[in-house]
């Protein structure tokens, strides 16, 4: 494992442009930003708030979970998000076009506001589940829960309620399972796809009708996941400071763990012409660390090729 980039401001929402370089949120700037192949850092966007997890939609641009911010702390030399803040924006997904343009597609579902939206994943339909991690106050914190939207903006329904603090969501090979990771609770819960944003639900006492994939002994929190060609989730693993490989049947296969130990080792994406290079954030020390992975990621439904055009008129005007 290789870092790419330091100093950055809390990275997560990591998504690997066909050029070599990486798009990263960086939550506490409020920026959406792009890691060149050599570690250089250039801002795409200013999202405001607290931009989280980040995704190509089908029109080649960026799609950003804003999750309206945090207060932050320092301490040990890492950087940590903490409650809802004074100045708190309001949950909202945004799309972003790689010149920096910046605008809502969606702010609300069945009347309620979104709270803290944090990661999405598109499917071959062209619409996107996405998780509202709700926010923390000094003495109360919202329920998430689990969310399926289109581009246009003409659908957005609360699929999956409530929830404890959802955070990564992905989609298996196939398309017909959908996965979510609880952060507080250590568990990656999953659904079985009827159509597009409509769950079977099993039977049992799961929240909202989810089946369990696996559940983390001991103190360890959930953050982002991706998926590998073979089915595997790979899902940051907060505390542990690692990326923990889950087979489709939710054994534990692997445990890679970063260089440096940090606890908020947050997110995953894969990359490179084989889909072979794996990157992940180390958010507590601001870096981008870059790992050969032993199989190939999962193909987005619209990833690098789909941004690669954006990225690159960007570029040539900048």
């Amino acid at each position: 494992m290789r870092e790419i980039s330091s100093g950055l401001r809390f990275p997560e929402g990591p998504v690997a442009l066909g050029d070599g370089s990486v798009l990263v949120v960086e939550i506490e700037r409020g920026t959406l930003s792009r890691v060149a192949a050599d570690g250089s850092v250039s801002v795409v966007a200013d999202c405001g708030g607290g931009p989280n997890g980040a995704a190509i939609g089908p029109d080649g641009a960026v799609y950003v979970c804003n999750n309206g911010g945090f207060d932050w702390h320092r301490g040990g030399g890492r950087l940590a998000p903490g409650n809802q803040p004074d100045g708190y924006l309001g949950g909202r997904v945004q799309r972003v076009t790689f010149d920096g343009e910046v605008t809502d597609v969606c702010t609300s579902a069945g009347g309620h506001p979104l709270r803290g939206p944090n990661d999405l994943v598109f499917d071959a339909d062209g619409g996107f589940y996405f998780t509202d991690h709700g926010k923390r106050r000094e003495r109360d914190s919202d329920r998430g829960g689990l969310y399926y939207a289109t581009v246009d903006g003409s659908r957005i329904e609360e699929i999956a309620y409530p929830l404890h603090d959802p955070n990564g969501v992905g989609l298996s090979p196939d398309g017909e399972r959908v996965y979510v990771a609880e952060t507080m609770t250590g568990r990656v819960w999953y659904w079985e796809i009827e159509a597009p944003g409509r769950l079977r639900r099993a039977p049992g006492p799961g929240p909202a009708g989810a089946t369990l994939l696996h559940g983390f002994g001991g103190y360890q929190l959930l953050d982002s996941l991706a998926v590998d060609s073979e089915g595997n989730v790979c899902v940051a693993t907060l505390i542990t400071g690692a990326i923990s490989v889950l087979s489709p049947d939710g054994a534990l296969e692997d445990v890679v763990r970063t260089p440096e130990t940090d606890y908020y080792v947050t997110n995953i994406c894969f990359g490179g012409p084989d889909l072979r290079t794996a990157y992940i954030t180390s958010s507590g020390l601001g870096k981008l660390y870059a790992a050969q992975w032993d199989r190939p990621g999962l193909p987005l439904n619209f990833g690098a090729e789909h941004g690669a055009a954006g990225a690159r008129d960007s570029m040539s005007t900048s």
